[in-house]
């Protein structure tokens, strides 16, 4: 312990936090909102009536959940300047950039689980209330969108910030692409400095502090939900 060099965080926390954390914040921020809301659409097409498109978003759901989130990372990572160029027919792969290719990587595989989340809050809503708006003259998409989804989305609100901490803490996978995440530049500074136990202890509290700090919140939020309803 004795050996344990401070000034090292000391000089590097502002660089840590100025170009790491923003990257992560802005990545988690960005694929909670992309994976919400295709989540969202997801989930009504898994309760569709119509087989195809049920299958067609269970087949998606299931595929996502079963591969690792390393391998959705390098395959998307790898593939995507080469369906841009197919798209818009170049002959050389696009140059997507890494923030792009993360951030589809994380919303495709984050919205297979926020699909499965927001699919047990529809689910969670009294059927009554469904047949009640269309009673009232509502089509499907207006019962949904004036009546189970905004119920849907107050009860499911927890278990969501519960999967976007998840998602923060997954997004220190972009460190393996050499990618400037918060893990990624601790690392970058550990290994230019030769002070491996300081970076990666500092990443691990700084980690701890914010994932608590949340999972409190979320608690708390928890029980207000459940007082309201």
């Amino acid at each position: 312990m004795g050996n344990f060099d401070f000034d090292v965080i000391q000089r590097s926390w502002m660089y840590l936090f100025q170009t790491g954390m923003v990257f992560t914040l802005k990545l988690t921020f960005l694929a909670m909102t992309g994976g919400i809301i295709i989540g969202t659409l997801l989930a009504m097409m898994r309760l569709s009536s119509n087989r195809l498109i049920n299958l067609f978003a269970s087949g998606y759901v299931n595929l996502m959940r079963s591969i690792p989130l390393v391998l959705v990372l390098f395959w998307f990572y790898f593939l995507v300047p080469y369906i841009g160029a197919w798209i818009i027919g170049a002959n050389e792969p696009v140059a997507v950039g890494a923030f792009s290719s993360c951030l589809i990587t994380f919303v495709m595989f984050e919205a297979a689980y926020y699909c499965e989340i927001m699919r047990s809050g529809i689910q969670s809503i009294p059927r009554g209330q469904i047949w009640a708006g269309y009673a009232m003259g509502m089509n499907y998409w207006q019962t949904m969108g004036n009546i189970v989804l905004p119920q849907a989305f107050r009860n499911m609100i927890p278990i969501l910030f519960t999967q976007t901490i998840v998602l923060f803490q997954d997004v220190s996978l972009v460190s393996i692409l050499s990618i400037p995440d918060f893990f990624g530049s601790a690392a970058k500074v550990a290994q230019r400095d030769g002070r491996l136990v300081e970076m990666y202890s500092f990443a691990a509290v700084v980690y701890f502090v914010m994932c608590f700090g949340l999972s409190s919140l979320v608690k708390k939020l928890q029980a207000k939900v459940a007082i309201i309803r």
